[in-house]
């Protein structure tokens, strides 16, 4: 497999979680989406993604991107260890917060949309991610063991934890959010976690490595 990815794209994290907690080794691909006015723009890149965005995953003579897209692929071919759980109603809470976090915060803040912000960009992210984490913090409250639904990681712990990296480097007061806190430090703990972590990239700056 070949994974396009960027160290700091949270999509791309959510799918570098994926492959180090199945055990699939890969190759990276580093798409730099600043340098040159960003490389996700270069013909090249959007034969292989039409949407101009990092992940994108070459595996089994196929391209996905969408990191749950690309996740759930990994789930069907890979099922152990698994991320959605086999109960119906703990597999639905699980979509239900990763699509909170994939359709209903992230975007908002990405780096396609803060450009449109100009000056107000950081209030912006700031109140988008805010807004999402004081609903998904309720969520949570209902659903939540040791992480986002029950014990067991899950494709909703795969989306949080690249979801609170943003929230920091945005400044977001994360006060008001115990539980999304409590979550996100017990996954940081997790070795597949800690090894897929912007940090800890082949493109990562010198100056944020871990």
């Amino acid at each position: 497999p070949i994974l396009y990815s960027y160290f700091r794209s949270s999509c791309s994290w959510r799918v570098r979680i994926a492959l180090a907690l199945k055990g699939i080794s890969y190759d990276l691909v580093p798409v730099n989406l600043i340098k040159d006015g960003g490389q996700q723009f270069s013909a090249e890149f959007k034969v292989l993604n039409p949407m101009q965005q990092v992940p994108a995953l070459k595996i089994d003579g196929i391209t996905l991107s969408q990191s749950l897209a690309i996740i759930n692929y990994l789930e069907e071919t890979h099922p152990n260890p698994r991320l959605l759980p086999q109960d119906p109603k703990k597999r639905a809470q699980v979509r239900m917060i990763a699509d909170h976090i994939v359709s209903g915060i992230q975007p908002l803040q990405n780096l396609s949309v803060l450009k449109q912000m100009g000056e107000k960009k950081m209030e912006w992210a700031q109140n988008c991610i805010a807004s999402g984490f004081q609903a998904l913090e309720q969520i949570l409250q209902h659903t939540a063991g040791r992480y986002c639904v029950g014990d067991e990681v899950s494709m909703a712990d795969l989306c949080l934890a690249p979801q609170v990296a943003n929230a920091e480097r945005f400044k977001v007061d994360m006060g008001p959010y115990p539980t999304i806190t409590r979550i996100n430090k017990a996954l940081l703990e997790l070795e597949a976690f800690k090894i897929s972590h912007p940090s800890r990239q082949p493109d990562t700056p010198a100056e944020l490595r871990a």
